[in-house]
């Protein structure tokens, strides 16, 4: 079977995350990474390929972005991806969610995956959405929140965050599932990975090559757009009353806090 793992390029969480104002969208520039979120799906298919409970033959990393998405790639295959897919294309600059769902299962379509896994969010956009749009093209069960699972009989049984507690569903296969950070710990790449990350197979493909229809991606196409975007109001000094030991501190003090009605 096959394992295609979601993975996104996202800003590094040193990065200010801002709106550009002339695109309404968000800036992406300074330094990227690969999402945190999606290194524990990574992790999460290469349990079960090393586990042996399913035959599991390749894991497959897909991004959708710009040339430096391949960095991000290279990590997931550095985490323990088989090898690569590249959708990149200059149509599908600023598509909205429901765009990138479309053209990303569209690609994976290409692949024909067993079970498509993605983390619960990106680091940037946060939408916790793209996975249930991806299944929803797809036509296959989506499960969200997972935090453990579990093969049982060819199935896999998936332990879920609820509001209230946990949900234990069983889901045949193929699927979508978006694991929470809380299934796992990511391994560290070792050395030797990292190396050879760059050798294995990297393959880049263009939106009219995975059958995506021009007219459904891509900013122009996009069913939200942003606007009016302003940079909250910065905040008053704040009134440092030093400490001297004296009843006038104190009463400064007092007076502070009774100005604003917060004593009884």
């Amino acid at each position: 079977m096959k394992i295609c793992v979601l993975v996104k390029e996202v800003p590094d969480a040193a990065v200010e995350k801002r709106i550009n104002p002339s695109t309404g969208r968000l800036d992406r520039g300074g330094e990227k990474n690969l999402n945190p979120f999606d290194t524990h799906a990574i992790e999460a298919a290469m349990q079960l390929k090393e586990g042996g409970a399913l035959s599991v033959d390749e894991v497959v990393a897909v991004t959708m972005g710009p040339e430096s998405a391949k960095r991000a790639l290279t990590k997931a295959v550095s985490l323990g991806a088989d090898r690569s897919v590249h959708l990149s294309d200059e149509a599908l600059a600023g598509s909205d969610v429901n765009g990138t769902g479309y053209a990303l299962a569209q690609v994976l379509a290409s692949e024909s995956p067993d079970l498509v896994l993605l983390g619960q969010q990106s680091d940037d956009g946060e939408c916790y959405t793209i996975g249930a749009v991806v299944a929803d093209h797809l036509a296959m069960p989506s499960l969200t929140q997972v935090i453990k699972i579990d093969v049982e009989d060819g199935a896999l049984r998936c332990e879920r965050q609820a509001e209230y507690g946990y949900d234990t569903v069983l889901v045949e296969l193929p699927a979508v599932i978006s694991v929470g950070d809380a299934i796992n710990e990511p391994r560290y790449p070792s050395l030797k990975a990292i190396m050879g990350a760059k050798k294995k197979p990297l393959e880049t493909k263009a939106a009219g090559e995975v059958g995506i229809e021009a007219d459904r991606v891509g900013y122009d196409n996009a069913r939200a757009h942003c606007s009016d975007f302003a940079a909250p109001p910065a905040k008053a000094a704040g009134q440092i009353i030093e400490d001297e030991d004296t009843n006038e501190t104190v009463e400064k003090i007092v007076a502070w806090l009774d100005e604003r009605k917060l004593l009884a």
